[in-house]
């Protein structure tokens, strides 16, 4: 959530002038630029950027922007008129054309730099230069900062072009995965998983982009053809876009010495994470390190639930490096992401992610992020053994609190008053045994069905006379601990609360983009709608459409059941 200011609550901005003077520039005016950067933000071709916080960068605009979508959510979160969705000049500056910016706005965005380690072992064969200074904000661009009803939010173009840090290549994002990073980014604030939002979708249709991706009906593990695609820019939205990355970076520079202000440029971005993620939670009146530490405490405590939050609601990060792990624990990456529909432990949509980075293993891949998070700080500790021990003692509690956090966790989905591991663990054997689809088995489940018949709904396959006495037998035994713990109907209440009945579905997302791309977009305005209020019952038509098992020639679908990155 983003950090409460003093400023008094404001009205609606109904127009682009009104929304310009909301400017204000936190991180800009606080951390160091680039010192090697130019000075009118024409900074477009791959470099080294060896010392400061951020490069500042125009972004280049898409020609003949199209509305596809914004969020009326985020909208009136922010207090702005949605007609500003259609206002020229809003529509200029968030598909690229920051040449609207009017005072006290700036003429230009900026990128980040960050490091990126996989599982806690740093790499920099990403960085084109092997040495670790090229590697940042490709085509992410951050052309906003300001105040908002009293909040702080930053505002980024996904694919406004290249950076300093793009390794060639063009800047851009493609429709497809830019109307999933839209929805996404919707759907999950609304499951009430702590996300980067979506403020507006615009596409070009006179700017297409190359990328591989799938044949119609292909099978196939990789893309096997290059398409055309028209380019777009979303623009998300968040308290702040700072990484784990980020802190590696310099502390990765401050153990080297790299510069002579790497050490400083450390302790001012850890300063700045404070300010704009942790404020209402940490007293500007203690002592630094008295703050880093509680710091330290409150990501392990955020990161911890968020992770559980995924599993809850089915969703896998793909790819949670340390660059794609935001420090103020929230969602933040929404490239090689899925949500579960067959339950599988081991589900992993993105063909390069690997084992490692599947469903269940988000909880050990979050460790690892912590403790690089860790090793940054404890560089600004060294002189304080009091500090030390107690920033030692949460990366070592690390593996405790995220068990903690998963068993609260399935106890809410159960509708249990405590975690029941013997019951937790059989019931997941049961899910793998029986190919149930995740998110329908759960809302089933929510109803507290007295007859197997209710769950073998979500089923994907038959049920054996053997599975279905081992089912009855566990169902009876929920049963028994659900009656026993009261009222029987407020625990399903409870239950569908945390059990959604809409999830996202990869096999429902690809018409929609696929039909934006050809000037339409009603169904994502119908993704909109559902996504929305997913824990609620809706229409019977929508119902049908949105609440059904995956359709069987959907397994294997290179695209839909698997995607490469490629966006």
């Amino acid at each position: 959530m983003p950090a409460t200011l003093t400023a008094l609550e404001s009205p609606q901005s109904t127009s682009f002038s009104e929304f310009a003077q909301r400017a204000d520039y936190s991180l800009m005016e606080s951390l160091h630029a680039d010192p090697q950067a130019s000075v009118d933000g024409d900074d477009h071709r791959p470099r080294q950027v060896f010392s400061g916080h951020y490069v500042p960068v125009t972004p280049t605009a898409i020609p003949d922007p199209e509305y596809v979508a914004h969020s009326p959510t985020l909208f009136s979160e922010l207090g702005l008129s949605e007609n500003l969705a259609q206002d020229d000049q809003f529509r200029r500056l968030f598909s690229g054309d920051i040449s609207v910016a009017r005072d006290p706005m700036r003429p230009w965005g900026w990128a980040t730099g960050y490091a990126l380690s996989i599982y806690g072992t740093e790499y920099i064969q990403q960085c084109p230069f092997g040495t670790g200074n090229g590697y940042g904000d490709g085509r992410a661009i951050s052309v906003f900062e300001g105040l908002f009803k009293g909040n702080r939010w930053e505002m980024q173009l996904k694919g406004g072009g290249p950076t300093p840090y793009c390794r060639g290549a063009d800047g851009r994002a493609v429709l497809r995965s830019s109307v999933r990073e839209f929805l996404a980014q919707e759907l999950m604030h609304a499951l009430g998983v702590p996300t980067s939002r979506s403020l507006t979708l615009y596409m070009s249709r006179s700017e297409t982009v190359r990328r591989p991706w799938y044949s119609p009906n292909s099978k196939s593990l990789d893309p096997d053809i290059l398409v055309d695609n028209p380019a777009a820019i979303t623009t998300r939205v968040a308290p702040s876009f700072l990484r784990v990355g980020q802190l590696e970076l310099f502390a990765r520079r401050a153990r080297s010495e790299a510069h002579p202000g790497a050490f400083n440029e450390l302790r001012m971005i850890v300063q700045h994470l404070i300010e704009r993620n942790y404020r209402l939670e940490i007293d500007a009146g203690l002592a630094f390190h008295v703050q880093v530490v509680e710091l330290a405490r409150l990501f392990r405590q955020r990161l911890t639930a968020l992770v559980a939050n995924w599993i809850r609601v089915g969703y896998c990060q793909g790819n949670f490096n340390s660059d794609n792990c935001a420090a103020g624990g929230f969602t933040l990456d929404y490239g090689p992401f899925g949500f579960c529909e067959l339950f599988d432990p081991r589900f992993q949509p993105w063909t390069g992610g690997g084992e490692h980075f599947s469903f269940f293993n988000q909880p050990v891949a979050a460790e690892a992020n912590y403790r690089m998070f860790w090793a940054a700080l404890r560089l600004l500790l060294t002189d304080n053994a009091g500090a030390l021990a107690s920033l030692d003692q949460l990366r070592d509690g690390f593996s405790a609190a995220m068990g903690r956090e998963i068993e609260a966790m399935w106890a809410r989905k159960l509708g249990l008053a405590n975690y029941d591991a013997e019951l937790v663990n059989e019931l997941l054997e049961l899910l793998v045994l029986s190919k149930v689809d995740y998110t329908i088995f759960f809302r089933k489940l929510s109803g507290v069905p007295d007859q197997l018949s209710t769950l073998k709904e979500s089923f994907y396959q038959p049920s054996s006379e053997q599975l279905d006495g081992q089912w009855s037998h566990w169902l009876q035994r929920w049963r028994d601990r659900i009656t026993a713990s009261g009222d029987v109907m407020a625990t399903s209440e409870a239950m569908k609360r945390v059990n959604p009945k809409y999830i996202w579905r990869e096999w429902l997302i690809a018409p929609a983009y696929q039909r934006a791309g050809q000037g339409d977009s009603s169904l994502i305005k119908d993704l909109q709608a559902v996504f929305s209020h997913p824990y609620d019952e809706q229409a019977a038509e929508v119902e049908f459409k949105f609440d059904r098992l995956k359709p069987r020639e959907f397994f294997q679908a290179g695209g839909l059941s698997h995607y490469s990155c490629s966006s």
